[in-house]
This record gives C-alpha cells, structure tokens and sequence, in this order.
C-alpha cells in the first residue's frame, strides 16, 4: 500500500505518541497540526473519561496514517511510549509510508532501530521558528521529498580576486 492509500483510508492524518512529562509540546504539535488543517487523535484531548486506554492507544496507531513520536529522554524510558512507537515501525519498517516520525523536543538520542528513522528536531527554536519547522516538515512527510522553492547557489564559484581563475591564464 503507497503512502496516499494509506493517508486516504486512515481515519486520523496523525497520532501522537508522548509520555506524561512532554504532554505540553504534544498539544503544542496537536494544536498547530489541526490549526493547518489535519486531523489529530492525542491522548490528553481523545481518551475522555470511560474510554478504555489501551484499546485508544492501538486504534491510534492502526488508524492514523502516521505516528509524531515526540522524543525526550522520558519517551525513550516509556514502556508505553515504546510500543507506540515499535506499533508504527512494524506497520512500515522500510520506512515507504512514513508512518513513524521521530520528533526531538530534546537533544537525546534515538536508540536501536529508532536511530534508522529519519528525525526532525525543535527544541532550541523561538515558537514562531518551531511552527514553521513542524508544518514545513510535516509538508514535507507528506510528499515524500524537500526538495526547495528556489535553485541552491553556485557552490563552485571562484575568488573574483584571482585574475588568472578568472580568465583560465595559467599561473
């Protein structure tokens, strides 16, 4: 199944695995994901009094199109963080679908099989700054590619000081 069949037959464009100790920067990424226009399913809005957690935590992963894993070092102590996240690495493990996307609030690191899945990073950033990184990568996810707007620069331009670079004269 491509990524677009995926996205078309799930029920949320995201989930959002997170522990207690980062449920601040989850409803930050909820909430600007749904301000942009996607549909979000996250433990602290979703799993309302008489839900039954686990059976939540196992729809999120089977019926979003992708997992945002939100990664400090407290995520990777989670028992439930890891399952999370290991859910939606075996429903793609060649990484094709992007359904898991390693999202760093912390300079930690991503152990084991973790490591192999591209990460994008926004702690250290102004808020501003963090939103355009999340939606920009998120578009991102979503094509399948970053390519840029506008052309890259010349990387192999010459001194203008240097006559003889300038004019081929050797020197």
């Amino acid at each position: 199944m491509d990524a677009e069949s995926t996205e078309s037959a799930a029920r949320w464009d995201f989930f959002i695995s997170y522990t207690a100790a980062d449920r601040e920067w989850a409803e930050w990424i909820a909430w600007h994901l749904e301000v942009a226009g996607y549909t979000v399913l996250v433990q602290a809005w979703d799993f309302v009094p008489g839900s039954h957690w686990a059976s939540r935590m196992d729809e999120g992963i089977r019926a979003c199109a992708r997992t945002l894993a939100v990664l400090s070092r407290a995520y990777l102590r989670s028992v439930y963080g890891q399952a999370e996240w290991e859910g939606a690495y075996q429903a793609d493990p060649a990484g094709f679908a992007r359904r898991l996307v390693p999202v760093r609030v912390e300079d930690c690191p991503r152990p084991g099989l973790l490591g192999g899945v591209v990460s994008f990073d926004l702690f250290g950033l102004a808020a501003d700054e963090a939103r355009t990184r999340l939606l920009a990568q998120i578009a991102a996810i979503r094509r399948g590619r970053d390519k840029p707007a506008a052309e890259p620069p010349f990387p192999g331009g010459a001194p203008a000081a240097d006559p003889s670079r300038a004019t081929g004269t050797p020197r």
